[in-house]
């Protein structure tokens, strides 16, 4: 497939290596953006792959690969530095890395309840920060978009830090979204409910092993959506598309749900 000489923009995914990110990385690359591919080094052959079959769909699209921990302020920095150096510039963000861990209050340790907290809200607020700063010093106008979850809307039993972290998204996107207006930047985060990727098949396993029941969640989860059936990332892909067209220029501080009709606002 070819494509445009001009892309769109660039755009930079976190956690692109797998699931939701890769998606968003190969729906955005489809559309004409230059991408920026990122993840922990553990993931670096997922990213090259990804990296691999961009230019084999779309000739012509520069991708650059970013290994960061979004949790380290330092390595943010340079992954920004690093996708406008190699790419030029910066027009959209998607932080989307994430992690969790399974436990309810009283099993959570202190230790998990950092880690969990430090990738999915420290990592998220380091990646609006730092997309901020380069698309003001542009002086263009961007799209950040964050990752938060039907767990940062409605709490959930084991999931007591990563509901916490997800929360903290929603709440942090509103108030970003109120101070970068003015530079032409909106802010907005995606709340997927039972999509289906590895952390949903973990958090089946979990739901075994702290409840005895072998059905888990999937049964569940297709049983209380209005739908009767799991999403997929791309469905993630297909919002976060819509999110960064010029068409969604006025929607801006939301935590847009996209769970089949498992929960409503």
């Amino acid at each position: 497939m070819s494509v445009d000489s001009a892309p769109k923009g660039v755009a930079l995914v976190t956690g692109s290596g797998r699931g939701i990110g890769r998606s968003i990385a190969l729906r955005l690359a489809s559309e004409g953006y230059d991408l920026g591919l990122n993840d922990i080094p553990k993931n670096k052959g997922n990213l090259d792959e990804i990296s691999a079959e961009i230019a084999s769909e779309y000739p012509g699209r520069r991708v650059c690969v970013l290994l960061a921990d979004v949790s380290v302020e330092d390595e943010v920095k340079a992954m920004v530095e690093g996708v406008v150096k190699q790419l030029g510039q910066l027009d959209v963000m998607v932080a989307n890395a994430g992690i969790a861990r399974f436990g309810t209050l009283l099993q959570t340790t202190t230790e998990d309840w950092d880690t969990v907290l430090a990738v999915n809200a420290r990592g998220t607020f380091l990646c609006y920060k730092y997309a901020a700063q380069q698309m003001i010093a542009q002086k263009t106008k961007g799209r950040i978009i964050g990752a938060s979850s039907v767990a940062g809307k409605q709490g959930q039993a084991i999931l007591d830090a990563y509901c916490a972290s997800k929360f903290a998204v929603r709440g942090l996107t509103q108030c970003a979204a109120i101070e970068l207006g003015r530079y032409g930047i909106t802010v907005n985060a995606y709340a997927p409910g039972p999509i289906d990727t590895d952390m949903l098949t973990q958090l089946h396993n979990a739901t075994i092993q702290h409840t005895g029941d072998e059905g888990g969640i999937y049964a569940e989860m297709e049983r209380t959506t209005a739908l009767g059936y799991l999403g997929n990332p791309k469905d993630i892909a297909g919002l976060v598309s819509y999110l960064v067209s010029p068409e969604a220029h006025f929607i801006t501080g939301q935590t847009l749900s996209i769970n089949g009709g498992l929960y409503f606002d």
